[in-house]
């Protein structure tokens, strides 16, 4: 698995004495580093819930990882927002670092790892940025913590909360899944990007999310067949933007009927993983989200 690269904040500075006119004079201080830390916390079923924060301040923005991903997946984000944010990323039950003793694999279930480091960390406000199916695990998650959650940020995700598949398309794909995990995962997953994308990016994110343990993998998925995600959106009560990729609409009226404060960007030229795909750009317009959802709620992120 891809792997987080997080350093610890030294707490101890080096003096440096420049002299000078017969006086001493301390040397300016270096900039302290983001304060960094690595932590897990028990779910509600005592799974441990790995999880990483950089940066300071009262509120956070939480990175929720997509299907078969961790919290990896947001390195270029960490390293940009973690300057003027506190930066959780946190690797959702059956993924990265966290433990796999559970048999619930549901949005409902992902959703509590995410309230369990809220409620460690005491945040009492929060902007949830999930991927995919992180999309969804943010909305369960901003129902169970209302009055804590500053809006939802959805990347290539949430596109149409109202969209259901036929009973006929989710029993052939996780019929695929569970006769052939490999084969199947690899089609799906390089199916997500471009023909135009990085051909290294493709191979590396392929590998590393068909390397998942396919039981959890497939039940995750499965997961996603019955979540309601319209109506998790209306209980949340809370506003939600999209940053997504090119290869599907996004429907606006369709989600203003859950959310009224609903708005979404579009990249251009990205497929599924626009924050991997073109990080720069993708930073700039989350970093243009937040500012417009703390200002409509007069809160502050950092």
């Amino acid at each position: 698995m891809r792997r987080l690269a997080i350093t610890f904040a030294s707490l101890a500075l080096v003096p440096f004495l420049a002299c000078g006119g017969g006086q001493e004079e301390p040397a300016p201080a270096p900039p302290a580093e983001p304060l960094a830390w690595d932590a897990r916390v028990d779910s509600f079923d005592g799974v441990p819930i790995a999880y990483s924060v950089r940066g300071s301040g009262a509120g956070a923005l939480l990175f929720i990882h997509g299907w078969s991903c961790d919290r990896s997946y947001w390195e270029a984000q960490v390293a940009d927002l973690s300057r003027d944010y506190r930066v959780v990323t946190v690797d959702l039950a059956g993924h990265g670092d966290s433990g796999a003793g559970r048999t619930d694999w549901t949005v409902e279930a992902f959703g509590r790892d995410v309230e369990a480091v809220v409620a460690e960390l005491d945040l009492p406000s929060v902007i949830l940025v999930g991927h995919s199916m992180g999309g969804p695990v943010a909305l369960e998650a901003a129902r169970r913590l209302r009055g804590r959650v500053v809006g939802v940020v959805g990347v290539d995700a949430l596109q149409d909360v109202e969209l259901r598949y036929f009973d006929e398309a989710w029993d052939e794909l996780l019929g695929r899944f569970e006769r052939d995990f490999a084969t199947t995962c690899g089609e799906f997953v390089r199916g997500m990007f471009l023909p135009s994308a990085d051909p290294e990016l493709r191979r590396e994110v392929a590998e590393d999310m068909c390397a998942a343990p396919p039981a959890v993998a497939t039940a995750a998925l499965a997961g996603l067949r019955t979540y309601d995600a319209a109506a998790s959106l209306a209980a949340a009560k809370v506003p939600l933007r999209c940053i997504n990729g090119a290869t599907f609409a996004t429907n606006f009226e369709t989600n203003r009927r859950h959310a009224p404060d609903f708005d979404a960007y579009t990249m251009d030229g990205t497929g599924h993983f626009p924050m991997l795909e073109k990080p720069d750009d993708f930073n700039r317009l989350l970093r243009q989200t937040i500012e417009e959802l703390t200002a409509s709620r007069g809160t502050e992120a950092r």
